[in-house]
């Protein structure tokens, strides 16, 4: 899955910092700093998501829900949570 393998590589480069990546760059200050810079990227992207949906621009929309997933993604790997948990609780809430 797609969605899989982008967060194998979000953790590769949160882990090994190499140069010129955005996700590195985003988490390579120190704890603080790197939350702030990960949540305003959210933030920003979910503020983008919106405005795209009020103005029923379906490419925007979905350029701004991936950008948001994605973010939310390097938030979640930055936490050391696996995908798959994630996974899991989208199983219970089907139930």
């Amino acid at each position: 899955m797609i969605l899989e393998e982008v967060y194998e590589t979000i953790k590769q480069r949160i882990k090994e910092k190499p140069e010129g990546s955005y996700v590195a760059k985003l988490t390579t200050d120190d704890k603080k700093s790197a939350i702030n810079k990960i949540c305003e990227k959210i933030g920003e992207e979910a503020t983008e998501l919106i405005l795209a949906a009020k103005d029923n621009k379906k490419d925007e929309i979905i350029y701004e829900a991936a950008d948001l997933i994605f973010h939310t993604m390097v938030l979640l790997a930055y936490k050391g949570i696996e995908f798959e948990d994630l996974l899991k609780e989208f199983e219970q809430r089907r139930k």
